[in-house]
């Protein structure tokens, strides 16, 4: 369980009174630190302690910004340049592929998630017919760790040499509109954070790398951003901090005095973090309080006085149900439950008196075939059971044989809408979604290892 109390203060204050410890933390400030919190510290990253007297103070200037003055005035004038976005998004990104040629590119660009589910579903079936059904149990889990290690190696092939994951910026209105790779630092995140439950070594790998891109795009004072030309968000703040907590930042809490002053008059955390100077692109329309967004933020704060709010103002959409068209970024209730059970099993006790209606609203989600919907929101359905102790209440077997039917034989799982602003009042052009083969592959990996180590456990 993370620490609720400042970091920073805890080791003042026990240097104030332990004077050894004070000698120790001068002297070796690292080892003083790691010991004091029971974490290795990110390398590469140089950490002094000075001590004022009567006769010296010391003034700590924050590290120059990463961007030049020439970049911060673009990226303050981006949205309306168009050569600003183009370097943005990067490249033009090929079509989509339908899940084994079972949905049409256009209808699963258009969001079309039904017709998506049922070339699953026949996908799923072909697998089972072929022999993957009469498996027992240890040998059915033997097929999903070699599936696991299948999906982890089309992964490898498309992360980039710094870390990165690509994510795809589409239209989910017209699949006509020109697609565009993309790269931000939440994707990495996001993506990192179900891939995490595995312990393959391949996953470690790719993991450790991505670490590393983090930390290179993190804005001091532990802060991130989703593109140059917008403000930084709790959204992408949250998880990168989830992801690099042992970086001296984000361990000694830099960030979250900023954090905690982004909240609105209930006490929820607002998703834009908007100061002097910085991109001002983000209409005060926009700035609204998110339940995944506050899920996120409670998983990296805590259980504490300062997120006891939001957390209430969660609860209470869950227990009301009033969750439909909650989330601006999010799609649909199974990626909110799924943040909602993460920040649960982070942040104990918070949240905690959710678990069983949390367990009877996923379930509820199932559809008369018992399906959660596409292979993207069953993988976060059972990752959530998984994470409230309820996926026996599942068959376990046949979400095992449907993840292996509906992968690809790269070892890919179909690109679907992950996370998008779908309400902009900008009509047609304005509807953007957000996805990739990679994406789902990742939260498809989490999923299978929960439902694999369930089977084992069964015997």
């Amino acid at each position: 369980m993370k620490e609720p109390a400042n970091a920073t203060e805890r080791l003042l204050l026990k240097a104030a009174n332990d004077s050894e410890y004070r000698a120790r933390l001068l002297a070796h400030p690292r080892d003083a630190i790691e010991q004091e919190f029971g974490v290795a510290l990110a390398e590469g990253h140089e950490i002094h302690v000075h001590e004022e007297t009567d006769g010296a103070t010391h003034l700590v200037l924050p590290p120059k910004s990463r961007f030049s003055e020439e970049e911060r005035e673009a990226a303050r004038t981006g949205a309306s340049s168009l050569e600003f976005l183009k370097k943005t998004m990067y490249d033009p990104a090929p079509p989509m592929r339908p899940p084994a040629g079972e949905a049409t590119a256009a209808g699963k660009a258009a969001g079309d998630r039904e017709a998506v589910t049922e070339g699953e579903a026949a996908v799923a079936g072909r697998a089972s017919a072929a022999g993957v059904g009469s498996l027992d149990n240890e040998a059915l889990g033997k097929a999903g760790r070699e599936s696991i290690r299948r999906g982890l190696a089309f992964l490898g092939s498309t992360i980039d040499e710094n870390g990165a994951w690509h994510c795809i910026r589409f239209n989910i209105a017209d699949p006509d509109i020109p697609r565009h790779f993309e790269r931000p630092p939440f994707v990495s995140a996001f993506c990192v954070l179900a891939l995490e439950s595995s312990n393959e070594p391949r996953a470690r790998a790719i993991c450790a790398a991505t670490r590393g891109y983090l930390a290179d795009t993190m804005e001091y004072p532990g802060f991130w951003r989703y593109y140059r030309h917008l403000p930084q968000d709790l959204d992408s703040t949250a998880l990168c901090s989830l992801v690099i907590g042992n970086h001296p930042w984000i361990l000694l809490e830099r960030n979250v005095p900023r954090m905690l002053a982004n909240r609105d008059e209930k006490g929820c955390f607002m998703t834009w973090v908007l100061a002097e100077h910085e991109p001002n692109v983000v209409a005060t329309f926009r700035i609204e309080a998110d339940p995944v967004v506050n899920a996120n933020v409670i998983a990296y704060l805590g259980d504490g006085p300062d997120t006891r709010d939001a957390q209430r103002w969660l609860e209470a959409m869950i227990v009301e149900d009033r969750l439909e068209g909650a989330s601006k970024w999010y799609p649909d209730k199974a990626a909110i439950y799924y943040a909602t059970t993460r920040a649960m099993i982070r942040a104990r006790p918070a949240l905690e008196a959710l678990r069983p209606i949390l367990a009877d609203r996923i379930l509820g989600l199932r559809d008369p075939r018992g399906e959660f919907g596409d292979i993207l929101q069953t993988a976060q359905a059972m990752s959530a059971l998984y994470n409230i102790g309820s996926l026996g209440r599942i068959d376990a077997r046949h979400g095992v044989e449907r993840f292996i039917g509906s992968q690809r034989d790269d070892g890919s799982w179909p690109e679907l809408l992950a996370f998008g602003d779908q309400s902009l009042n900008w009509g047609t052009v304005g509807q953007i979604g957000h996805g990739s083969e990679a994406v789902t592959t990742a939260f498809c990996i989490e999923a299978l290892e929960r439902l694999v180590e369930t089977l084992e456990d069964a015997g």
